[in-house]
């Protein structure tokens, strides 16, 4: 397993800079936005517990996108998958089912699972069967889920009066309690940070885990050793997709108590950024998520304060994975 190197920082130093560029460019006062970037996150308490709580949805997700990496696939669909979990969060959360609140939440969460896992599974299903890429038909699948959520949300509420873009607020007694109020940041960050450390375990210390490097680093050696291709590629594939629509799912009963359009927006693909920026070390995970945290908070307060039209966040966002995603394409065509 890689270990974390300065390397790894250079995709995030590269959106920091893009970033500066652009205030300075742009901005109609550079240096006290410069100033802002880097001081303003630390220096509030709304904002530091919205850098904590992305850096936690980073880290779930980030290690579903790296355990599919990890088994020798890349799963390009994370957006659909968190935003289907976060759909059926939403709908059965804010729903009147008439049982006892902990099997109401319970029956959410577990169908929230299922969702992203059957997405996920969907596209082993057909690698295996009639092989195709896994992460051609995962980003395919994601891109029809997307609409059609959002069909469905404007559906359920043209028949009310509630706003078209989001679904009913979630009951109060499902909401996550806060613990650095006002910002957003719940108990979750200290269940992020136990995935990653548990993934370290499971990848360092168990004979399974040590089968799913095997897959990833030498998929020739691991099929001529008698392992199973099936197993590995469900595996792996559906445990990703249910990190995924667990991220929506925290998303919806932590952060936003709803479910609206576009919520999920940037979220798998950060969560891809961050799983290779680790270097498929889960350990890496935590850092890699509270940097790349910092930077969109950061670049979303200085675009809000200081008057920028446009949004400084997607930029730097896509100039983070382009900068990863071309030694990486690099290193795939000298194999």
């Amino acid at each position: 397993m890689k270990s974390f190197s300065i390397k790894s920082f250079m995709a995030p130093l590269a959106g920091l800079s893009v970033c500066i560029l652009i205030i300075i460019t742009c901005g109609n006062k550079p240096t006290e936005s410069i100033s802002l970037l880097f001081t303003g996150t630390f220096t509030s308490k709304y904002y530091f517990g919205l850098m904590l709580n992305t850096a936690s949805m980073l880290m779930i997700s980030g290690s579903g996108a790296l355990i599919a990496i990890k088994g020798g696939n890349m799963n390009l669909g994370g957006e659909g998958q968190i935003y289907a979990g976060g759909l059926i969060a939403g709908l059965i959360l804010s729903s009147n089912m008439g049982v006892h609140p902990v099997i109401q939440f319970t029956i959410a969460l577990i169908l929230s699972l299922l969702i992203g896992s059957f997405l996920t599974g969907f596209s082993a299903v057909l690698k295996e069967l009639r092989g195709t890429e896994v992460l051609l038909t995962s980003f395919l699948l994601s891109a029809a889920i997307i609409p059609l959520a959002d069909g469905l949300i404007t559906s359920i509420n043209g028949k009310t009066d509630q706003n078209l873009i989001a679904l009913p607020y979630i009951k109060d007694c499902f909401k996550m309690p806060r613990i650095l109020s006002p910002s957003p940041l719940t108990p979750v960050i200290f269940l992020a940070l136990s995935f990653c450390i548990l993934a370290f375990l499971i990848y360092t210390k168990t004979f399974a885990g040590r089968k799913t490097i095997i897959w990833g680093k030498a998929p020739l050696f691991a099929k001529y050793s008698g392992y199973s291709s099936k197993l590995n590629t469900a595996s792996t594939l559906c445990i990703s997709g249910s990190l995924h629509s667990l991220t929506g799912f925290l998303s919806v009963a932590g952060t936003y108590y709803t479910c609206h359009q576009g919520f999920y927006s940037g979220m798998g693909w950060n969560a891809l950024s961050v799983a290779l920026i680790a270097s498929g070390n889960p350990i890496s995970l935590i850092p890699s998520a509270l940097v790349l945290a910092w930077i969109y908070t950061s670049a979303d307060r200085v675009g809000l304060t200081q008057g920028f039209n446009f949004d400084i966040s997607g930029i730097v966002q896509s100039c983070i994975l382009f900068s990863i995603a071309i030694p990486f394409i690099k290193r795939r065509k000298e194999k």
